[in-house]
């Protein structure tokens, strides 16, 4: 009999696996399995593109058709300004290649998340620091620079807070405003503790916003609101479940460098089912709190901070007179 295959709670493209002994990174390039992987950046801002190229792709990483970017910066937590304003040009020129419309067509960008809770507001934040100006072309055309696109922005709230489907309340905006694309924004979950508030992705395919936490919604695509969406999302919370695991690999792997390798011990570490291991951390778990997700204890601050670069590398991909010298010259 076949055992079920283990669910690690991400929305992470390059963690995510369907298949196979757990989740791997998929960090080698080429083509394999219906993905295709390119590596860019530097040692400071490292890319990775996972392009799901196929049916099988899909099969293989749970994620649909597209392609999905994915910027590592490990010291961006320590809020730097040189790194800081590199990771809003390096966001603002993966974003300007996904945008497939006219110069002067209209986005709208949707925060998505609760706003009330820290790590769950990264998208209502990003919101209020974006430079708006659809109201500028309908109102006052002739005070509009040339470049300045029609851009709006809503953050429509969760369903506990306003009792309505979120992906409803974006469809009727979709549909009273015509926008030729939409850019969601919001807070995503990881398989990887160095990850959290550390990473940014970009996906041209969308979101279900919750499914990183086991918790999805109506998803926010073109088939549901039938113009093109941008997904764009930092990790802000990591399964409590991995920690446990993951520090539980460590302490394997610790003993198994101090015993002999013919030793019983040895043999038994080796020997481990990861899925097993897996399953039984969730079933200890399952009785306190079955849904129990970690953020650091300075997330408000981070939060805010890397909302301000998401901000920013949204607005100069979006207006083509803005560019590095004018990182956060329309921040709030």
């Amino acid at each position: 009999m076949t055992k079920p295959v283990r669910s690690i709670r991400t929305d992470m493209a390059d963690e995510s696996r369907a298949a196979g002994p757990g989740p791997r990174m998929l960090q080698e390039q080429g083509v394999q399995d219906g993905i295709r992987v390119e590596q860019d950046g530097d040692d400071q801002v490292s890319i990775t593109r996972v392009h799901v190229v196929s049916p099988l792709g899909e099969q293989n990483t749970g994620k649909p058709m597209g392609t999905y970017v994915t910027m590592d910066m490990p010291a961006i937590r320590e809020q730097g300004r040189d790194l800081y304003e590199k990771a809003c040009r390096m966001l603002a020129a993966e974003l300007e290649k996904m945008v497939r419309i006219n110069d002067m067509d209209t986005v709208l960008v949707v925060g998505l998340g609760n706003w009330n809770v820290t790590a769950d507001s990264l998208g209502p934040r990003v919101c209020s620091h974006l430079m708006v100006t659809r109201h500028l072309h309908e109102y006052l055309p002739e005070e509009v620079d040339d470049g300045v696109r029609p851009v709006c922005a809503i953050a429509p709230g969760v369903l506990g807070l306003t009792g309505i489907e979120t992906g409803h309340i974006i469809k009727g905006v979709v549909d009273q405003i015509k926008p030729a694309m939409v850019i969601a924004v919001d807070a995503l979950a990881s398989r990887n503790m160095n990850r959290v508030n550390a990473s940014v992705q970009l996906a041209n395919t969308g979101i279900a916003p919750g499914s990183g936490i086991g918790n999805k919604r109506m998803a926010i695509a073109q088939e549901t609101l039938g113009v093109p969406v941008i997904a764009i999302g930092i990790p802000t919370v990591v399964d409590a479940a991995t920690i446990v695991s993951d520090t539980i690999d460590l302490m394997m792997d610790s003993m198994k460098k101090q015993s002999p390798p013919d030793s019983g011990l040895f043999n038994m570490l080796s020997n481990i089912d990861l899925d097993d291991k897996y399953q039984t951390i969730l079933n200890f778990l399952e009785p306190y709190s079955g849904n129990l997700v970690v953020t650091p204890k300075d997330a408000d601050e981070i939060v805010e901070f890397l909302s301000k670069m998401v901000a920013n590398g949204i607005n100069m991909a979006l207006h083509k007179n803005i560019d590095a010298k004018d990182v956060d010259r329309f921040i709030q």
